[in-house]
């Protein structure tokens, strides 16, 4: 028995000491095994560089291999280099009869981008595991030395660097390896390497004011996506603001419209689910559950909500790719400001937690008596795949991080690029998907009842090229780093470059950039861009947009030019509304809304106005007519004298300005608020929604 005991202690002292101080040297370093950093690291390779590709978790691929198996991209002819390459082998895996193990090839329909047609050369939606192992077979047919599960040392001294300018000359891992590089690319979601090397950044929404943006900071007004239905109640009990706000509602939020803030687009895990029975895991009631986290949830139903709060993405073999949608989903919001700056133990909690949040809403979602019975239904069929992240039970470790860490280098990239005012001269690849921003906040509003701030999604426009400058630190402070994944860019760009396409084009680009600056002996900045860009032309990058450009919309009236009062439908309150459009004009600022000609009954909004003296007003309604359009929109217009509801034509052209449709003279007092309510109950055709005019009627004028 004492032998035994001394033996285990012994077993037990070795297994806790230091690891031993390694030190190896490679010509190209790369920090981060997404599929940017495997990308980058495949590109090194084949341009005869020594390669370290560091990867704290046990799997490669990042996100692409982490269950967002629905890519987006907007337009994926502006993809070139190893990312199409990608998108070709799993097209190659695919063709395989093997490949289809839970449903027959002819039974796939994608309802993304990708084609079933055998035509088509590549595709862009398939399972987590075929990324995994098109990652991992791609990297074993290379030189490129893989170490997995190792952390960046964040510790002061983590990060050697030495001259003026300074350039790193060695990183430490947690373990006590010690890797050497004469270039380093930081390809992790979070810019930790970037951040531990002393290299400038930001976290959060910048002002609109600082890059003259109109899409940054806070949105309230554009806030009309994923919204919760009209009139929750965010107390604790019902009615009384003493009780206390319910869970993860922000007691200081919104904040004011267009200013900056810290707060950072929700996360969440892009859930691969399946509905096949024998490969399901069916929702589990999580240990920890927290019933009083989906209590906005079950308002929310009470309040009128009918849909499943999910977005379905059908991927290969009958599994998904499950994101956020609608009002209360699977993002958690407001739930990780905290997570850019925080240590690996605190980024390990929220990523716990929410897992927790997830986990407790599927259930919910498929079991709680107050969620309603066509909900329970449609859930209930779905369950985590017991052949996807086996060890997790489904469930993986990879959390869709949004956004983190952003550098700011000596050239930002803004709206102003992704809508075309500015353009780079330095092009090292295409984004081309919409300026997309997930709510950042739930808060109380004016009308004390819970909303979501922070949904922004403007598209539109073409493919634009994103800078070289980008990519690489300002020259003072790091001359051998590239950051393709934490580039520097506004909030509201990056949410239009952020797609994982985009990463391995800028992953290549970036590794490309490095050869070169080791090659001529010089720093990253001062690399030739001419040879860059004809090396990024020769591996097939894309770096000028020649197709199709769509017309810029007409700019919208401004309201200080139109007489009386004018609200824009943006500072309507509204449930539904959601779809955008500039197709007919004229309109009043950006554009219109439109009801989709769908959920009738189930969508309004309401234009909350005063008068600045007692008299009679004639109340107008701005819409654009077309044939299409619903001839019997109920409008209901309070005044002084009571309420009275009549309906309008929209296939008819408004009397004035070809935008306003006279709906009466009423009565309105000073010191008053008054209502105009427009619905869609009843409606034959689309319901548009605009502006509403108010102006003195002629005897008052």
């Amino acid at each position: 028995m004492q032998t035994r005991t001394i033996l285990s202690f012994l077993i037990t002292a070795l297994l806790l000491a230091p690891a031993k101080s390694e030190t190896f040297e490679f010509d190209i370093v790369i920090y981060g095994g997404t599929s940017a950093g495997v990308v980058a690291a495949i590109q090194a390779d084949s341009m005869g560089h020594t390669v370290a590709l560091i990867e704290p978790s046990d799997r490669l691929g990042g996100l692409t291999s982490g269950g967002l198996g629905q890519t987006d991209i907007g337009n994926k002819a502006a993809i070139g280099g190893l990312s199409r390459e990608f998108y070709r082998r799993v097209r190659n895996h695919y063709a395989q009869p093997s490949a289809w193990k839970w449903q027959a090839s002819d039974e796939y329909r994608s309802g993304g981008q990708s084609s079933t047609s055998v035509t088509e050369e590549t595709m862009w939606t398939f399972e987590p595991s075929v990324a995994k192992n098109i990652y991992d077979q791609w990297i074993q047919r290379t030189s490129i030395k893989t170490l997995k599960q190792e952390r960046l040392d964040r510790s002061k001294g983590g990060v050697m660097t030495s001259g003026s300018p300074p350039r790193i000359t060695q990183i430490k891992l947690e373990s006590g390896l010690q890797i050497r590089g004469k270039a380093f690319i930081d390809c992790t979601y979070e810019g930790d390497l970037m951040a531990a090397a002393g290299v400038s950044y930001t976290i959060g929404r910048e002002a609109n004011a600082t890059y003259g943006e109109t899409l940054n900071g806070v949105q309230v007004g554009k806030a009309i996506h994923h919204q919760l239905v009209s009139g929750v109640d965010p107390y604790v009990v019902q009615g009384d603001p003493t009780s206390g706000l319910l869970p993860h509602i922000d007691p200081t939020g919104p904040g004011i419209e267009g200013q900056a803030d810290h707060r950072v687009q929700a996360y969440c895990f892009r859930m691969c689910m399946t509905d096949h029975p024998e490969n399901r895991i069916p929702f589990h009631r999580p240990e920890g559950y927290v019933e009083q986290w989906y209590e906005l949830l079950l308002r929310n139903f009470e309040a009128g909500e009918k849909r499943v709060p999910w977005h379905i993405g059908h991927m290969p073999n009958r599994k998904t790719d499950a994101n956020n949608n609608f009002g209360f989903s699977t993002d958690f919001i407001g739930q990780n400001y905290d997570y850019p700056d925080a240590s690996y133990e605190q980024r390990e909690a929220i990523v716990a937690e929410h897992r927790l949040y997830q986990q407790g809403l599927c259930w919910t979602l498929a079991n709680h008596p107050r969620v309603p019975e066509s909900v329970r239904q449609h859930v209930s069929r779905w369950g985590m795949c017991k052949d996807e992240f086996a060890d997790g039970s489904g469930w993986q470790d990879q959390l869709y991080i949004r956004e983190a860490r952003r550098m700011v280098s000596d050239y930002v990239m803004t709206q102003h690029h992704c809508q075309g005012r500015e353009t780079a001269d330095d092009p090292i690849g295409l984004a081309a998907y919409t300026m997309d921003s997930h709510h950042q906040q739930r808060y109380v509003g004016s009308d004390g009842k819970a909303h979501n701030e922070g949904d922004v999604q403007v598209g539109g426009f073409s493919p634009y090229p994103i800078s070289y400058r980008s990519i690489i630190p300002k020259p003072n402070q790091c001359s051998n780093l590239l950051v393709p994944v934490c580039l520097s860019a506004s909030h509201i760009a990056f949410g239009s470059i952020r797609m994982e396409p985009v990463f391995m084009v800028l992953g290549q680009s970036a590794a490309t950039a490095a050869s070169l600056s080791i090659n001529n002996n010089c720093s990253v900045q001062q690399v030739p861009y001419q040879e860059l860009a004809a090396r990024l032309t020769q591996d097939r990058q894309i770096l000028a947009w020649t197709g199709p450009k769509p017309s810029p919309p007409r700019p919208g009236l401004r309201p200080e030019n139109l007489a009386g009062i004018v609200i824009d439908e943006q500072k309507a309150s509204r449930q539904g509304f959601e779809q955008s459009g500039t197709t007919v004009y004229p309109y009043v600022l950006e554009g219109y809304l439109h009801d989709g000609d769908a959920n009738k009954g189930a969508q309004h909004a309401t234009f909350e106005f005063m008068v600045p003296r007692a008299g009679q007003y004639e109340v107008r309604i701005g819409y654009t007519a077309h044939s299409n359009r619903a001839t019997n929109v109920p409008v209901t217009i309070q005044h002084a004298a009571g309420s009275n509801t009549i309906t309008i034509n929209q296939k008819k052209p408004p009397v004035i300005e070809g935008l306003f449709q006279p709906i009466g003279i009423y009565q309105f007092l000073t010191g008053s608020t008054y209502t105009v309510k427009i619905t869609n109950e009843g409606t034959d055709g689309y319901v548009i929604l605009d502006a509403i005019q108010i102006v003195p009627s002629q005897n008052e004028s």
